[in-house]
């Protein structure tokens, strides 16, 4: 049985998922070369342009093929994962993955090589920066301070409960 620390409990359930931390599983992964930044657990080709210590989401430049192969041939570690442990993945740089990778499998490399993707300098992943609000208007982007906006846990939990 679950209880907050408020005291709510949650009504008895068949399963709970916890989903904490940010790390990829790679433990079937054991067999296949890897070459992989040991921090980070991003590609090493890239785990310097991903890291969180010196880019937001809005500074990291699209990756693709060539950004994301391993010693193993064919084998791509594409989406978030190859951000490893980095938060600073976008889905539109997953979109680009995939063309660039697909491109490459395919034998196209004129086309893998090819980054089709341009981000705004300043980011995207907060929303409101210059991507969906050019005027400035709504003021913040994942490069401008954030507003908390705290989120009672009970609530959430009342909806899921309620199913």
């Amino acid at each position: 049985m679950l209880v907050a620390e408020d005291g709510w409990r949650l009504a008895p359930a068949d399963r709970v998922v916890v989903l904490t931390g940010f790390r990829p599983d790679r433990s079937f992964l054991s067999e296949v070369r890897l070459d992989l930044d040991y921090r980070l657990e991003a590609p090493r080709a890239i785990a310097a342009d991903v890291d969180p210590n010196l880019h937001s989401c809005g500074s990291v430049r699209a990756t693709g093929a060539a950004d994301l192969a391993h010693p193993e041939a064919g084998f791509f570690i594409l989406g978030a994962k190859s951000y490893g442990r980095a938060p600073t993945f976008l889905t539109m740089t997953g979109y680009e993955q995939v063309r660039s990778v697909v491109a490459e499998l395919a034998g196209d490399h004129e086309a893998a090589a090819r980054i089709e993707l341009a981000l705004p300098d300043t980011g995207v992943c907060g929303g409101a920066g210059l991507f969906d609000d050019p005027g400035g208007t709504k003021g913040g982007s994942c490069c401008a301070p954030l507003v908390e906006s705290p989120v009672p846990i009970g609530a959430r939990l009342d909806l899921l409960s309620a199913r």
